[in-house]
């Protein structure tokens, strides 16, 4: 029961140098209660989130997140972003639904837990990255994301607006079929095979076990090894490689976070307390070699 629980969650999971602070004053008036079938999604899982009224507060970091979109991004949510919403009791972090639309203008919903709102970046992007390791192994290990004192919301908006955005002008290849060979876009070429499949030569035998390419959660002091493999290939992190979705998302969102926002993001494994490994995606050449196409999301 709990396997299929964690399980459950998981596929849910799945499923500021100060940059461009454009007022977006009607944010927080799209918030709406989630649509009925995202509620159904969840329950359909075993779970019952509820609606989070926000605070003003809350309201506040909201309209805050907005302002420091990307350009492309403030102006495709304009159009195609339907509402947002909170719930509490949410397992996963968000979920981004497309809505049913009688004309040819595609339509988003993005739900969010709100628990984020009481967490840093560094402390929310920490939580997910363990969940691909077993710490009963060896406590002597530790891994952690360092990636400022933000609001994590922020991390998170930006990661579930680059899905908007993506849908909507089909940056990356969207088949009907997950198997589907397609031609690749500027942002698939060499580096994925299929939507969930990367390029062969990215295929790693210790990679391909980790918890976001469909795998069991590892040792901890397996860690090191991992990070290694991951800076053979051009994916930004370990959950880029769950899909071409994925990737170009967290490609985006750190791209964002560390060059237009000066905050930092890296990885570092400690042990008994002393960093053995540290792993910064924005300085491995293979991702930054990938940087040039998101000129896409500031040129508007």
């Amino acid at each position: 029961m709990i396997q299929n629980y964690l399980k459950a969650i998981l596929c849910l999971f799945l499923s500021l140098k100060t940059f461009g602070q454009t007022t977006n004053q009607d944010a927080s008036k799209r918030v709406l209660n989630a649509p009925e079938s995202v509620y159904k999604k969840f329950r359909d899982a075993g779970m019952n989130p509820v609606n989070h009224e926000l605070t003003e507060n809350e309201r506040a970091k909201v309209e805050k997140a907005f302002s420091f979109l990307p350009p492309l991004h403030q102006k495709i949510l304009k159009t195609n972003l339907h509402s947002i919403s909170f719930m509490d009791n949410m397992p996963n972090t968000a979920l981004t639904s497309t809505l049913e639309n009688q004309d040819d203008v595609k339509m988003f919903n993005i739900t969010f837990r709100a628990g984020i709102f009481n967490e840093t970046i560094s402390e929310w992007a920490t939580a997910k990255e363990l969940i691909c390791y077993d710490r009963s192994t060896n406590p002597d290990y530790e891994v952690r994301i360092e990636a400022g004192e933000m609001d994590a919301f922020l991390y998170v908006l930006l990661h579930e607006a680059t899905h908007v955005v993506d849908a909507v002008l089909e940056l990356t290849p969207h088949p009907l079929d997950k198997d589907t060979l397609i031609k690749p876009t500027v942002f698939t070429e060499s580096i994925w095979y299929k939507m969930n499949i990367p390029a062969e030569k990215f295929i790693d035998p210790l990679l391909e076990k980790t918890r976001f390419r469909g795998g069991s959660p590892l040792s901890i002091e397996v860690a090191p090894e991992i990070y290694g493999k991951l800076q053979k290939t051009p994916f930004p992190s370990l959950y880029a490689m769950a899909s071409w979705y994925e990737d170009i998302a967290e490609l985006e969102t750190i791209y964002h976070l560390t060059q237009k926002m000066n905050q930092p993001f890296y990885i570092t494994v400690r042990k008994n307390n002393t960093e053995i490994f540290h792993f910064e995606p924005l300085k491995n050449d293979l991702v930054k070699s990938r940087l040039k196409q998101l000129t896409v999301f500031y040129e508007v």
